[in-house]
C-alpha cells in the first residue's frame, strides 16, 4: 500500500506536467531556482567542514530549527498549495493506517521541497565528516530531522484543516504570510546585524535548543565530532521521542479527520445591501467597475497587490537609510504606477469561468475594459499622488515634483491602456477563486514571465517621451522639462489608455468565446 501511494503522488505529478509544454518549462525552471539554493546550502555546509567545531554546531542547530518550523508554518499559511494525496480524499477507503500514514509522510518527500530539504540537511554529513563516528551520528540526525519536519507539517496541516477550510482563514493566511516575504531584506540585514553584535547568544541559544525537539536531531554529529558521546545519545532518544510524538499526534488527528472531515459550508448571512454598486451609475461600464471594484476588496489575488504598496516605502527607505541618499525615493510613485496598472492585465484569467456572465449579458468589449480600469484608477490615482510627494518630505528638490508626477500618470494610464490590451489577448494559469494566492497551477512560470516581461518592455517605450524628459531635467537642471512632463505625461497617458480600451474591447468582443474555453481549461 506504501508503494501504491507512492507511485499515485509520481503519477499525479507526471500527469500535471502533460497539459501543455508551459507544465514543464515552468517544472523546470522552479528545480533549476531550487537547486540553485541547495547548492549555496551545501557548499556552505561543506566549507563548515574546516571551521570551529562550535561555530559549525551553532550554524547547524540554527539552521535546522530554522527549517522545522518553516516545515511548520509555510504549508498551513498557504494552505492548499499541494492538494496531492489530500487525507480527505482517502475518507472512504478502507486503508490502513499504519500504511496510510507512512505512504503520506513518504510522499511529502516527493517534490521540490521534500527532495531540497533532504540534500541539504545530507550536507550536513559533509559538516561532520571529520570523523566516522561524527558522520554517521550527521546521517542518522538528517534522517530523524527531515522526517520529523514533514511529519510536523502534516500534524500542522491536519490540525488546521477546519480553519483551512474557512474562507476567511484561507484569505487572512495568505496576506499575512506576504508581509515577511515583502519585508525579507531589512529582516534578512536585521538579523545579520544581530548576529554580528550577539555571537555568543546565539551560540548559546544553538546549545539550548539542542536540547529540545527542535535541535536535538541536528546536533548528533557535533556532538561526535566533539566527543561528547553521552549527550549525543541523550539527544537521539529526544529526537526519536520527538518524531515518535509528533507521529502519535498526526495519528489521532488523521484518524478524526477522516471519521469526521471539517465542515465546508458557510452560515447564512444577510445582505450588506447593494454595496459598490450603489455608488457607480446603472449603465454597464458602472456595474463592471462596481463588481471589479469589489475584487479588490474582497477577492486575497487582489488584495495582496494592496497589501504590497504601502510596504514599498518601508523598503525604499530601508535602502536609502543603507546608502544615506533617499533619491531612490523619486521612483516611488512611477513604480507603484506601474504595479497597480499592471495588476488588471490578468482580469479576465482571475475572473475564470465566472466570464460567461460577461458574454451572457451581452456587455461591450470597450464597456468592460473602462469599468475594470475605472474600478483600479479609484483608488490607484489618489495613492500614486500621495507617493509621488513622499520624497520631498525628506529634503528631495521640490523643483522635480512635476516631472514625477508626470512620468507617474503616463505610467498609471498608459499602463492601463496596456492592461486592457494584454488581458483579453492572453490568459494565463492563475489560483482559482478562494484558492490561496500562493497556490498556482505548475508549469506557467514561463508563460507568465513572458507575458510580464514583453509587456514592460512595450510600456518602456510607450513612456520614453516622459523618461527622456526626466532625464533632460537631471542632466541640465532646468525646471522646464519637468513642468512640460507634467503635461505631456497625462495627455499622452490618456491618449493611450482611451486607445487601449477601445482595441482590448475589440479583443474581447472577437475572442469572448475563445477566452471562456481558455478559462475553463485553467480550472
Amino acid at each position: 500500500m506504501v508503494a501504491h501511494l507512492l507511485r499515485l503522488k509520481l503519477t499525479l505529478l507526471r500527469n500535471s506536467v502533460r497539459r501543455s509544454p508551459w507544465q514543464l518549462v515552468g517544472l523546470g525552471i522552479g528545480v533549476l531556482y531550487a537547486l540553485g539554493l541547495v547548492g549555496l546550502g551545501f557548499t556552505g555546509l561543506l566549507l563548515l567542514r574546516g571551521a570551529d567545531a562550535g561555530l559549525a554546531q551553532t550554524i547547524v542547530v540554527l539552521g535546522g530549527a530554522a527549517a522545522l518550523l518553516g516545515w511548520a508554518v509555510i504549508p498551513v499559511a498557504a494552505a492548499a498549495a499541494d492538494m496531492t494525496l489530500d487525507p480527505a480524499r482517502f475518507t472512504t477507503f478502507a486503508v490502513p493506517m499504519p500504511q496510510l500514514l507512512a505512504g503520506l509522510a513518504l510522499g511529502g518527500l516527493i517534490g521540490i521541497p521534500g527532495i531540497a530539504t533532504t540534500l541539504v540537511a545530507l550536507g550536513t554529513v559533509g559538516t561532520w565528516s571529520r570523523s566516522l563516528p561524527a558522520a554517521g551520528g550527521a546521517l542518522v540526525g538528517a534522517a530523524l530531522g527531515v522526517l520529523s519536519c514533514v511529519v510536523l507539517s502534516k500534524v500542522a496541516t491536519t490540525a488546521t484543516a477546519g480553519l483551512a477550510s474557512s474562507r476567511r482563514f484561507k484569505d487572512a493566511s495568505a496576506i499575512i504570510f506576504l508581509i515577511p516575504l515583502i519585508l525579507m531584506g531589512p529582516i534578512v540585514a536585521g538579523v545579520a546585524e544581530g548576529v554580528a553584535r550577539s555571537g555568543d547568544f546565539l551560540a548559546g541559544l544553538a546549545r539550548t535548543l539542542s536540547w529540545t525537539p527542535a535541535g536535538a536531531a541536528w546536533s548528533l554529529g557535533g556532538d561526535m565530532a566533539m566527543g561528547n558521546y553521552g549527550a549525543a545519545g541523550l539527544k537521539f532518544l529526544i529526537a526519536v521521542a520527538t518524531l515518535a510524538g509528533l507521529g502519535l499526534c498526526w495519528k489521532l488527528l488523521l484518524q478524526r479527520a477522516l471519521v469526521t472531515p471539517p465542515f465546508t459550508g458557510s452560515a447564512k448571512k444577510k445582505s450588506g445591501g447593494l454595496g459598490f454598486f450603489r455608488l457607480f451609475p446603472a449603465t454597464p461600464t458602472g456595474a463592471v467597475a462596481a463588481r471589479a471594484l469589489s475584487y479588490w476588496f474582497r477577492d486575497p489575488r487582489y488584495a495582496g497587490t494592496l497589501v504590497v504598496i504601502p510596504l514599498l516605502p518601508v523598503l525604499l527607505l530601508f535602502q536609502a537609510s543603507q546608502t544615506g541618499s533617499y533619491g531612490l525615493l523619486l521612483f516611488i510613485g512611477p513604480l507603484t504606477a506601474f504595479l497597480l496598472a499592471w495588476s488588471i492585465s490578468t482580469d479576465v484569467s482571475y475572473d475564470n469561468t465566472a466570464f460567461a456572465l460577461h458574454l451572457a449579458t451581452g456587455v461591450k468589449g470597450a464597456h468592460d475594459r473602462l469599468g475594470r480600469a475605472v474600478a483600479c484608477l479609484v483608488f490607484a490615482l489618489p495613492v500614486v499622488l500621495a507617493l509621488c510627494v513622499l520624497p520631498f518630505l525628506f529634503g528631495e528638490d521640490w523643483q522635480l515634483l512635476p516631472g514625477v508626477l508626470g512620468l507617474s500618470l503616463g505610467v498609471l494610464f498608459s499602463g492601463m491602456g496596456l492592461s486592457s490590451v494584454v488581458s483579453p489577448r492572453y490568459t494565463v494559469a492563475v489560483p482559482l477563486p478562494g484558492d490561496s494566492p500562493f497556490k498556482k497551477p505548475p508549469g506557467n512560470v514561463a508563460q507568465t514571465m513572458a507575458v510580464q516581461l514583453g509587456g514592460m518592455a512595450v510600456l518602456l517605450l510607450l513612456v520614453a517621451p516622459e523618461v527622456a524628459l526626466m532625464v533632460a531635467q537631471s542632466v541640465t537642471g532646468s525646471a522646464v522639462p519637468g513642468w512640460i512632463n507634467l503635461v505631456l505625461g497625462p495627455v499622452l497617458g490618456l491618449a493611450l489608455f482611451t486607445a487601449g480600451v477601445r482595441l482590448g474591447g475589440k479583443w474581447l468582443d472577437a475572442r469572448g468565446p475563445e477566452l471562456l474555453a481558455e478559462l475553463a481549461v485553467n480550472r
